[in-house]
Protein backbone atom coordinates (compact mmCIF):
# COMPACT_ATOMS: atom_id res chain seq x y z
CA UNK A 1 0.00 0.00 0.00
CA UNK A 2 2.81 2.42 0.92
CA UNK A 3 4.53 2.06 -2.45
CA UNK A 4 1.33 2.52 -4.46
CA UNK A 5 0.23 5.45 -2.29
CA UNK A 6 3.62 7.11 -2.77
CA UNK A 7 3.26 6.75 -6.55
CA UNK A 8 -0.17 8.35 -6.46
CA UNK A 9 1.04 11.24 -4.31
CA UNK A 10 4.03 11.84 -6.59
CA UNK A 11 1.79 11.76 -9.66
CA UNK A 12 -0.68 14.12 -7.99
CA UNK A 13 2.12 16.52 -7.06
CA UNK A 14 3.31 16.47 -10.67
CA UNK A 15 -0.17 17.23 -11.96
CA UNK A 16 -0.60 20.12 -9.52
CA UNK A 17 2.81 21.50 -10.51
CA UNK A 18 1.91 21.24 -14.20
CA UNK A 19 -1.44 22.91 -13.54
CA UNK A 20 0.27 25.75 -11.63
CA UNK A 21 2.68 26.48 -14.48
CA UNK A 22 -0.22 26.27 -16.96
CA UNK A 23 -2.00 29.02 -15.02
CA UNK A 24 0.86 31.43 -15.72
CA UNK A 25 2.26 30.25 -19.06
CA UNK A 26 -0.21 29.61 -21.87
CA UNK A 27 2.34 27.83 -24.06
CA UNK A 28 2.93 25.24 -21.32
CA UNK A 29 -0.82 24.71 -21.12
CA UNK A 30 -1.13 24.20 -24.89
CA UNK A 31 1.85 21.83 -25.12
CA UNK A 32 0.66 19.83 -22.10
CA UNK A 33 -2.87 19.45 -23.45
CA UNK A 34 -1.58 18.33 -26.86
CA UNK A 35 0.77 15.74 -25.34
CA UNK A 36 -1.80 14.42 -22.85
CA UNK A 37 -4.52 14.19 -25.50
CA UNK A 38 -2.30 12.42 -28.04
CA UNK A 39 -0.91 9.93 -25.52
CA UNK A 40 -4.38 9.25 -24.14
CA UNK A 41 -5.71 8.64 -27.66
CA UNK A 42 -2.82 6.28 -28.48
CA UNK A 43 -3.52 4.26 -25.32
CA UNK A 44 -7.26 4.25 -25.97
CA UNK A 45 -6.66 3.11 -29.54
CA UNK A 46 -4.38 0.30 -28.40
CA UNK A 47 -7.03 -0.94 -25.97
CA UNK A 48 -9.76 -0.83 -28.62
CA UNK A 49 -7.53 -2.73 -31.07
CA UNK A 50 -6.98 -5.45 -28.48
CA UNK A 51 -10.71 -5.80 -27.88
CA UNK A 52 -11.72 -5.89 -31.54
CA UNK A 53 -9.12 -8.02 -33.33
CA UNK A 54 -11.03 -9.12 -36.43
CA UNK A 55 -9.99 -7.65 -39.77
CA UNK A 56 -13.39 -7.78 -41.48
CA UNK A 57 -14.89 -4.56 -42.81
CA UNK A 58 -17.56 -4.27 -40.10
CA UNK A 59 -15.04 -4.54 -37.24
CA UNK A 60 -12.52 -2.18 -38.85
CA UNK A 61 -15.23 0.40 -39.52
CA UNK A 62 -16.53 0.07 -35.95
CA UNK A 63 -13.07 0.58 -34.42
CA UNK A 64 -12.46 3.63 -36.63
CA UNK A 65 -15.74 5.15 -35.43
CA UNK A 66 -14.90 4.48 -31.77
CA UNK A 67 -11.39 5.92 -32.11
CA UNK A 68 -12.79 8.97 -33.89
CA UNK A 69 -15.33 9.56 -31.12
CA UNK A 70 -12.59 9.25 -28.50
CA UNK A 71 -10.43 11.74 -30.40
CA UNK A 72 -13.31 14.22 -30.59
CA UNK A 73 -13.98 13.80 -26.88
CA UNK A 74 -10.32 14.43 -26.03
CA UNK A 75 -10.42 17.56 -28.17
CA UNK A 76 -13.48 18.81 -26.27
CA UNK A 77 -11.76 17.85 -22.98
CA UNK A 78 -8.68 19.91 -23.91
CA UNK A 79 -10.77 22.83 -25.17
CA UNK A 80 -12.73 23.04 -21.91
CA UNK A 81 -9.56 23.04 -19.82
CA UNK A 82 -7.89 25.62 -22.08
CA UNK A 83 -10.93 27.86 -21.94
CA UNK A 84 -11.12 27.55 -18.16
CA UNK A 85 -7.45 28.27 -17.44
CA UNK A 86 -6.91 30.84 -20.20
CA UNK A 87 -9.85 32.98 -19.08
CA UNK A 88 -8.97 36.37 -17.68
CA UNK A 89 -11.60 35.90 -14.97
CA UNK A 90 -9.55 34.87 -11.88
CA UNK A 91 -12.52 33.21 -10.15
CA UNK A 92 -12.82 30.57 -12.83
CA UNK A 93 -9.12 29.73 -12.52
CA UNK A 94 -9.65 29.03 -8.85
CA UNK A 95 -12.69 26.95 -9.73
CA UNK A 96 -10.49 24.91 -12.09
CA UNK A 97 -7.96 24.43 -9.31
CA UNK A 98 -10.73 23.21 -7.04
CA UNK A 99 -12.01 20.70 -9.61
CA UNK A 100 -8.51 19.30 -10.14
CA UNK A 101 -7.97 19.10 -6.38
CA UNK A 102 -11.24 17.21 -5.90
CA UNK A 103 -10.16 14.68 -8.56
CA UNK A 104 -6.82 14.14 -6.83
CA UNK A 105 -8.36 13.83 -3.36
CA UNK A 106 -11.05 11.49 -4.66
CA UNK A 107 -8.42 9.18 -6.13
CA UNK A 108 -6.23 9.16 -3.02
CA UNK A 109 -9.22 8.84 -0.67
CA UNK A 110 -10.59 5.88 -2.61
CA UNK A 111 -7.23 4.13 -2.48
CA UNK A 112 -6.59 4.71 1.23
CA UNK A 113 -10.08 3.80 2.45
CA UNK A 114 -10.34 0.85 0.08
CA UNK A 115 -7.04 -0.66 1.19
CA UNK A 116 -7.63 0.11 4.87
CA UNK A 117 -11.24 -1.00 5.34
CA UNK A 118 -11.64 -3.32 2.34
CA UNK A 119 -15.15 -4.84 2.61
CA UNK A 120 -17.80 -5.37 -0.04
CA UNK A 121 -16.85 -5.02 -3.70
CA UNK A 122 -18.40 -2.05 -5.45
CA UNK A 123 -18.85 -3.77 -8.81
CA UNK A 124 -17.70 -6.76 -10.83
CA UNK A 125 -16.16 -4.41 -13.40
CA UNK A 126 -13.14 -3.79 -11.18
CA UNK A 127 -12.44 -6.25 -8.32
CA UNK A 128 -10.19 -3.71 -6.59
CA UNK A 129 -12.98 -1.17 -6.16
CA UNK A 130 -14.88 -1.40 -2.86
CA UNK A 131 -17.81 0.38 -1.26
CA UNK A 132 -15.49 1.67 1.47
CA UNK A 133 -13.18 3.07 -1.20
CA UNK A 134 -16.08 4.87 -2.87
CA UNK A 135 -17.15 6.38 0.45
CA UNK A 136 -13.54 7.38 1.09
CA UNK A 137 -13.43 9.19 -2.25
CA UNK A 138 -16.41 11.32 -1.26
CA UNK A 139 -15.05 11.99 2.22
CA UNK A 140 -11.62 13.10 1.01
CA UNK A 141 -13.24 15.31 -1.62
CA UNK A 142 -15.44 17.00 0.98
CA UNK A 143 -12.40 17.71 3.17
CA UNK A 144 -11.46 20.38 0.62
CA UNK A 145 -14.69 22.29 1.25
CA UNK A 146 -13.72 24.08 4.50
CA UNK A 147 -10.15 24.63 3.25
CA UNK A 148 -11.17 26.49 0.09
CA UNK A 149 -14.11 28.19 1.81
CA UNK A 150 -11.95 29.64 4.59
CA UNK A 151 -8.78 30.52 2.70
CA UNK A 152 -10.11 31.71 -0.67
CA UNK A 153 -12.38 34.72 -1.03
CA UNK A 154 -13.66 33.37 -4.37
CA UNK A 155 -16.12 31.01 -2.69
CA UNK A 156 -19.08 32.59 -0.95
CA UNK A 157 -21.49 29.67 -0.85
CA UNK A 158 -20.65 26.54 1.13
CA UNK A 159 -23.39 24.57 -0.64
CA UNK A 160 -21.71 25.24 -4.01
CA UNK A 161 -18.50 23.60 -2.85
CA UNK A 162 -20.29 20.60 -1.33
CA UNK A 163 -22.35 20.07 -4.48
CA UNK A 164 -19.42 20.37 -6.88
CA UNK A 165 -17.31 18.06 -4.71
CA UNK A 166 -19.95 15.32 -4.79
CA UNK A 167 -20.56 15.70 -8.54
CA UNK A 168 -16.86 15.69 -9.45
CA UNK A 169 -15.98 12.82 -7.11
CA UNK A 170 -18.83 10.72 -8.51
CA UNK A 171 -17.74 11.48 -12.09
CA UNK A 172 -14.14 10.71 -11.17
CA UNK A 173 -15.09 7.29 -9.82
CA UNK A 174 -17.30 6.60 -12.83
CA UNK A 175 -14.47 7.51 -15.22
CA UNK A 176 -12.15 5.18 -13.33
CA UNK A 177 -14.67 2.35 -13.70
CA UNK A 178 -15.09 2.99 -17.43
CA UNK A 179 -11.34 2.65 -18.05
CA UNK A 180 -11.22 -0.41 -15.77
CA UNK A 181 -14.00 -2.00 -17.82
CA UNK A 182 -12.16 -1.29 -21.09
CA UNK A 183 -8.90 -2.69 -19.67
CA UNK A 184 -10.70 -5.80 -18.52
CA UNK A 185 -12.22 -6.30 -21.97
CA UNK A 186 -8.76 -5.85 -23.49
CA UNK A 187 -7.33 -8.27 -20.92
CA UNK A 188 -4.59 -5.90 -19.74
CA UNK A 189 -3.57 -4.58 -16.32
CA UNK A 190 -2.16 -1.22 -17.43
CA UNK A 191 -3.04 0.92 -20.43
CA UNK A 192 0.67 1.07 -21.34
CA UNK A 193 4.11 1.26 -19.72
CA UNK A 194 4.82 4.85 -20.69
CA UNK A 195 5.17 5.86 -17.02
CA UNK A 196 7.70 3.48 -15.40
CA UNK A 197 6.31 2.13 -12.14
CA UNK A 198 2.92 3.73 -12.79
CA UNK A 199 1.63 2.12 -15.98
CA UNK A 200 -0.03 4.22 -18.66
CA UNK A 201 -1.18 7.81 -18.70
CA UNK A 202 -4.81 6.66 -18.65
CA UNK A 203 -4.10 4.71 -15.48
CA UNK A 204 -3.40 8.02 -13.75
CA UNK A 205 -5.90 10.42 -15.34
CA UNK A 206 -8.78 8.02 -16.06
CA UNK A 207 -11.14 9.65 -13.58
CA UNK A 208 -10.13 13.18 -14.59
CA UNK A 209 -11.06 12.61 -18.23
CA UNK A 210 -14.71 12.43 -17.24
CA UNK A 211 -14.74 14.44 -14.01
CA UNK A 212 -13.10 17.64 -15.24
CA UNK A 213 -15.49 18.33 -18.15
CA UNK A 214 -18.48 17.45 -15.95
CA UNK A 215 -17.11 19.65 -13.19
CA UNK A 216 -16.63 22.61 -15.54
CA UNK A 217 -20.06 22.24 -17.12
CA UNK A 218 -21.68 21.80 -13.69
CA UNK A 219 -20.02 24.95 -12.39
CA UNK A 220 -21.05 26.95 -15.42
CA UNK A 221 -24.63 25.82 -15.82
CA UNK A 222 -25.68 24.30 -12.50
CA UNK A 223 -24.07 26.11 -9.60
CA UNK A 224 -23.93 29.56 -11.19
CA UNK A 225 -27.66 29.37 -11.84
CA UNK A 226 -28.63 28.41 -8.29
Amino acid sequence: MTSELTKRIITSFGLILLLTFSFFYTYILIISLIIISLLSWVEFSALISKIYKKNDFKTVFFTIVIKSVILIYLFIFSALIFEGIAQVEPNFKIHMLYIFSVCICSDIGGFIFGKTFKGKKLTKISPNKTVSGSIGSFIMSLILVPIFYLFFNNFNNLLDLVLISIIVSFACQLGDLVISFIKRRANVTDTSNILPGHGGLLDRIDGMLLAIPIGIVSWKFLITSL
